[in-house]
C-alpha cells in the first residue's frame, strides 16, 4: 500500500469540498494527495442517440474513427468542458492553497463505485463527498458513497458540501469551514462490548494530529420498563449509569496511557447512540465510527448507527472497517 490520501473527484461541489478536506488531512499526515477522477464510457449505440447532444456524439465518433483508447480522450462533462479539466483545475487550486502538499492526478475508466473501492486499496485514507439536504433531512450519501463505504477495507471519510471550494476560482466566503470544522474535538462512537484496536488507534491519532480533545461517546440501553411505559426507577438508572461509565473508563485506560498528550472526554449516556453522535457532530472536527468487515456479498455491510451518522452528522465522518 502506498502512503497517500486519496480523494474521489467528479467536479461536484461535494467532491470539491472533499478534496479541500483531504488536502488539509494530507498536510496533517505529511502525505501526498491523490486526486482520482472516474468516468464511465458511453456504449456505442448510445453515442449515436440524438438525446445525448451533438457534442457527445462528436466525441464518441472521433474516438471511434481515430482508434484512440477511451482513457486517452477526455469525455465531455455535463457542462460541456472536457473532464480532464476537472482534476487539473482542482489540483491547481489545491497547490495554491496548500503549498506544502504534493498533489497527483489520476483518471480511471470504469464504474465509479468499483473503481474507488479499488483505489482505496492503494491509500491510507479515501475521502468522498456527501450532499447536504437542509433541515431534518440531514445529508445524502449517494449509491456510490454507500457502496464504497460498505466494501472498502481502508478508512473512508465522507465530507459534506460547504468546505472551501477546491478549484482554481475565488472561494466563496460563505463556504469557509467553521471553527469547529478546523479545531473542534474528534468524536468517537465506541462499543465497549467489543472495542476494536484499529478504530481506537484511528481516533486517538486523529485527535493527536489535530491537537484537539477526543470525545468518546458510548450509549447504553434503558431498562425494559421504558418500553412498556412503566414508572422509571431513578436508583436503578443511576447504578446502571455508574457501571457503564466504569466500563468505558476501563476500556480507555490503556489508550490514555498510550496517548498521554490527548485529552479524553468520556461520555456514557442512556439512549440512542446515533442520536448522541449526531448531536456531538455539531461541534466536532471529525466523527469516527466503525464498520465490521463482512466477507459475504449478501446482506447489509453498514450498521444502523454508522448508517444514521453518515446521513445526519454535520461534521466529516470517518468510517473505519475492522474485523
Amino acid at each position: 500500500m502506498s502512503r497517500n490520501v486519496t480523494v474521489g473527484l467528479d467536479g461536484s461541489p461535494e467532491s470539491r469540498a472533499a478534496a479541500e478536506w483531504a488536502a488539509r488531512e494530507a498536510k496533517l499526515r505529511g502525505l501526498p494527495l491523490r486526486l482520482v477522477h472516474v468516468w464511465e464510457p458511453v456504449p456505442e449505440p448510445m453515442a449515436q442517440a440524438p438525446l445525448l447532444g451533438a457534442e457527445t456524439q462528436q466525441h464518441w465518433s472521433e474516438r471511434s474513427e481515430m482508434g484512440v483508447p477511451p482513457a486517452e480522450v477526455p469525455e465531455p462533462s455535463a457542462g460541456g468542458a472536457p473532464r480532464g479539466r476537472i482534476p487539473r483545475e482542482t489540483a491547481a487550486g489545491l497547490r495554491l492553497r496548500h503549498p506544502g502538499v504534493h498533489v497527483d492526478m489520476e483518471q480511471i475508466l470504469g464504474r465509479p463505485a468499483e473503481a474507488l473501492t479499488e483505489a482505496a486499496k492503494d491509500a491510507e485514507l479515501l475521502v468522498l463527498g456527501s450532499r447536504g439536504t437542509s433541515g431534518i433531512g440531514g445529508f445524502l450519501v449517494g449509491s456510490v458513497g454507500q457502496s464504497v463505504v460498505a466494501h472498502a477495507e481502508q478508512p473512508v471519510v465522507l465530507v459534506r458540501a460547504g468546505e472551501q471550494a477546491a478549484d482554481g476560482h475565488a472561494m466563496d466566503p460563505s463556504a469557509m469551514p467553521s471553527a469547529a470544522a478546523l479545531s473542534g474535538p474528534v468524536v468517537l462512537g465506541l462499543d465497549t462490548d467489543s472495542p476494536d484496536d484499529t478504530l481506537l488507534t484511528f481516533a486517538f491519532e486523529a485527535a493527536a494530529r489535530r491537537v484537539t480533545p477526543l470525545r468518546v461517546v458510548h450509549a447504553w440501553n434503558l431498562p425494559p420498563y421504558y418500553a412498556y411505559g412503566l414508572p422509571a426507577d431513578p436508583e436503578l438508572n443511576a447504578v446502571l449509569g455508574k457501571q457503564d461509565a466504569a466500563t468505558l473508563a476501563e476500556v480507555l485506560h490503556h489508550w490514555k496511557e498510550k496517548y498521554p498528550a490527548v485529552r479524553v472526554v468520556e461520555e456514557s449516556r442512556s439512549g440512542s447512540a446515533a442520536v448522541q453522535l449526531v448531536d456531538a457532530s455539531r461541534e466536532a472536527s471529525l466523527v469516527v465510527v466503525g464498520r465490521r468487515i463482512r466477507r459475504s456479498p449478501l446482506g447489509a455491510h453498514i450498521g444502523p448507527v454508522t448508517h444514521a451518522v453518515l446521513h445526519h452528522a454535520t461534521a466529516p465522518v470517518a468510517v473505519v472497517a475492522h474485523d
